[in-house]
């Protein structure tokens, strides 16, 4: 009970920042990362070669042929290094790429595809891809500065810098591979991909401003005009807030959000209600409202809870028959829903500087929350002792922290359940056992 007592604390009231498109597309995508890493190495190779070029410059002025000599000797040596790094590299890259692909493969068929994107986005992934090209290609470029005059009177260059710069790379190579399988292997764990979804759910929340409570919405007065969409058709992704704020604000309006965040727009239908005035121009709207291919954590409110439902209901098909992981997605369940239990919900107003409203924005309410959370899970659960007694104690234990107002849902749902499992369960005793509350399942 405390660790709920101390999720369910003050959340701060800070406005999220705005999604750029341009940062998303960009940790969305695996070819960023590995061609800035090959353009900056080749930028520091440049400067590495000029160290080498002036050391034997200055060896060259004073005279001392001797070291420089040996420099080259060295350099000799090291060639044969860097040589077998850079064929070692291509190696390491294929098997980079092949555990990823893997890891893709196992988690979009063992947990919900809605769960790939924390491997897309994966930084340790992509900052791997970036240090081992990046590592080839500088050995390429050191493999171009060795001078083929073994006389210190005619050499130019000796890649002494940059041969100490290739075993850096190697180095920090190696140390990134580890980490990368590690981390990898984390992500096969259905119990670090629940565990990462349900934090990444209660940042969102904790990034939201405090919605209004019920009996104090904003009286925002009668729809004047209405703003469609007209960009391309995609789920809403994000709502650049501030901006929306300043044109209200300069054009004296409220403006009403239609659509929740994750919801699929197409082009014509209406998204922005205008109260008490004209519309704003198109021109002050643009790029206010991100739309993708697909639902992010951003200022989706209810995504988290939809991909904890998909693990559950992927857990308890027939083809899997793994009712742990659907108990274990329950238990992350109770805890977002745990953290937004007091929590007031449906709008979400927005003021300017002046303390007055110029923005609501729909979030789910307490009831759509609890029916994504239970519905499809309980549905399928009837036949599963272990997932009928998670429900149960997550019932009881929700009841106990949400406001009288609020116990409905959670009663609905209980009462489905039991009537379920009535009809499921052969004799009394097995129906007993079924909904006895355990909030391991069976332990």
């Amino acid at each position: 009970m405390s660790d709920w007592m101390v999720t369910q604390g003050p959340l701060p009231r800070r406005r999220p920042r705005a999604l750029s498109p341009l940062r998303e597309h960009l940790r969305d995508t695996f070819w960023f990362a590995p061609t800035a890493a090959m353009v900056g190495v080749f930028a520091v190779w440049l400067v590495a070669q000029e160290l080498d070029a002036a050391l034997v410059r200055s060896l060259q002025d004073d005279g001392d042929f001797d070291t420089l000599a040996d420099l080259l000797r060295f350099a000799d040596d090291a060639k044969a290094v860097v040589s077998a790094v850079g064929s070692a590299m291509m190696t390491f890259i294929g098997v980079v790429f092949s555990i990823s692909l893997v890891a893709v493969q196992m988690a979009s068929g063992q947990f919900t595809p809605r769960v790939v994107r924390l491997f897309v986005r994966s930084r340790i992934t992509k900052a791997t891809f970036a240090v081992f090209l990046a590592t080839f290609v500088l050995t390429l470029l050191v493999l171009t500065s060795y001078d083929s005059n073994a006389d210190p009177r005619a050499a130019t260059t000796v890649p002494l810098v940059q041969s100490v710069l290739t075993l850096l790379m190697v180095a920090l190579s190696l140390l990134l591979f580890v980490l990368y399988v590690n981390a990898t292997l984390r992500l096969m764990r259905v119990s670090h991909v629940i565990a990462r979804i349900a934090a990444e759910s209660l940042r969102v929340a904790a990034l939201m401003p405090l919605p209004v409570s019920a009996g104090e919405e904003p009286d925002v007065g009668p729809v004047t005009a209405w703003v469609a969409h007209e960009g391309r058709a995609g789920v809403l992704r994000d709502v650049h807030v501030a901006r929306l704020v300043r044109v209200a604000r300069g054009h004296g309006v409220v403006l009403r959000l239609v659509p929740r965040t994750g919801d699929f727009l197409v082009p014509g239908t209406p998204v922005l209600a205008v109260h008490g005035g004209a519309a704003p121009p198109r021109r002050a709207l643009r790029y206010a409202l991100s739309v993708g291919v697909e639902r992010t954590f951003h200022q989706d409110l209810a995504f988290g809870l939809r991909q904890l439902s998909d693990i559950g209901l992927r857990a308890l098909s027939p083809a899997v028959n793994d009712p742990t992981t659907a108990v274990q997605a329950l238990d992350r369940v109770v805890q977002i829903l745990a953290t937004l239990s007091r929590r007031p919900l449906d709008a979400v107003p927005h003021r300017d500087r002046r303390g007055t409203v110029r923005l609501v924005q729909p979030v789910p309410g307490w009831a759509e929350l609890v029916d994504l959370g239970f519905t499809e899970v309980r549905a399928c659960a009837a036949g599963s002792p272990q997932v009928t007694r998670r429900l149960s104690a997550a019932f009881d234990d929700l009841l106990l922290l949400v406001p009288r107002e609020r116990r409905g849902p959670l009663l609905r749902h209980r009462e489905l359940l039991r009537q379920a499992v009535e009809r499921t369960a052969p004799t009394p005793a097995d129906r007993a056992f079924a909904l006895r509350p355990d909030r391991q399942g069976i332990g």
